[in-house]
């Protein structure tokens, strides 16, 4: 018999919001639960919401469960508490580690349940709140980062219990494909030898000033070279335009796409050959992912989750160097990792299935300790 895993997110649907478009806003919630689902784990999913709703959604039960009236999370947790135990679920999947209060509630009511936390780029809590944290953590029988040192932070700390299992696991996957380069150079107008593309805010997280720079020192052994910038939010725009325009290596050669609507980033993807990133945190990348499903090289900063999610076929620089990210670049061009090496990493680590068998993974492990702690 396969386990049965409740995902539950602790963060309030809109009122009036249809299911359809809580999927469409918050397309983890489904891609989590399906990535689990694909390796033969029994998924349902709890959804705290404002009006009581039980759907199903390719295959799995979401239940969106009415909260109005529990104002505290003792009542929160009670009303959830019958829910799991209505359906009759084995280990409950926190998504956040914001909710450890709620999760506590929860293992209040039902002491046997095993609870596994997912990290969605959370960070501690201030240090005078992190005594009533540690004790709600204590919930916790294991925890999940996209890489094992993103946990560093709640360790150092003190606040996880040093019998919750960490795992490191993707925070997600994605649908995107590969398709034909040509083809999506003919749609989408990019092109440069090599083509690359950055896809992400610009702000001093994202570190774009420094991605130019090494563009720039690049472009002398690259002259083919062209970068194509996707972006939403822009508070340095002003600035990379200014980078751009006084520098006779980036202009003309630097492409400001802005924002893109979702479903032309395949297609921008498809026709580049390299995607860069200067980020400095980052709990996953979702760009980043996106980039390797459609097959095309990473050249990112050595930050814990790129590493864990690029492999051998990352080109990793160290945050801020641009000399650095230069001879990344470089050496990303001459030697030319194919589409396929690239797409057949993210099937073997990245895919939903590859996601989804290290989930059931970790459910098995820590309902066994339960078990074992039980006896």
């Amino acid at each position: 018999m396969s386990v049965h895993v409740a995902q539950i997110n602790f963060v309030p649907t809109a009122q009036g919001l249809a299911a359809s478009e809580v999927f469409r806003q918050w397309p983890s919630l489904v891609d989590v639960a399906e990535a689990a689902a694909s390796a033969g784990t029994r998924v349902s999913v709890i959804q705290a919401a404002a009006q009581p709703l039980h759907v199903m959604h390719n295959g799995i039960g979401y239940h969106f469960s009415d909260i109005g009236g529990a104002g505290t999370a003792a009542g929160r947790g009670r009303r959830f508490a019958s829910l799991l135990e209505d359906i009759k679920a084995d280990v409950l999947h926190v998504h956040g580690l914001d909710f450890a209060r709620d999760a506590f509630a929860i293992a209040q009511c039902l002491p046997n349940l095993p609870i596994v936390f997912q990290d969605h780029a959370n960070r501690p809590p201030p240090w005078w709140r992190r005594p009533q944290w540690r004790r709600w953590y204590k919930a916790a029988s294991g925890v999940a980062f996209t890489a094992p040192e993103l946990a560093r932070p709640f360790t150092d700390a003190g606040l996880l219990d040093p019998r919750a299992q960490v795992f490191a696991i993707p925070e997600s996957s994605c649908r995107f494909t590969r398709g034909s380069r040509a083809r999506a150079r003919a749609e989408t107008g990019l092109y440069g030898d090599p083509c690359i593309l950055w896809i992400g805010h610009l702000n001093a997280g994202k570190d774009p000033l420094t991605v130019l720079d090494g563009v720039a020192l690049a472009a002398a052994k690259l002259p083919g070279l062209k970068l194509w910038c996707v972006f939403g939010d822009a508070p340095l725009l002003p600035a990379v335009q200014r980078r751009i325009e006084r520098d006779r290596q980036l202009s003309g050669r630097v492409h400001l796409l802005g924002k893109v609507a979702h479903r032309r980033i395949e297609w921008l993807l498809r026709a580049a050959d390299m995607f860069v990133s200067g980020s400095r945190r980052e709990s996953c990348g979702y760009a980043l992912l996106e980039a390797m499903a459609c097959g095309v090289t990473p050249v990112v900063t050595d930050i814990p989750s790129f590493r864990a999610l690029t492999g051998e076929v990352g080109h990793l620089w160290p945050c801020g160097d641009a000399s650095r990210l230069a001879d990344a670049l470089i050496d990303a061009a001459s030697t030319r990792r194919s589409p396929e090496r690239v797409r057949a990493h993210f099937d073997g680590t990245l895919s939903f299935e590859a996601v989804g068998r290290q989930w059931a993974d970790a459910y098995v492990q820590v309902l066994d300790g339960r078990r074992r702690r039980a006896r």
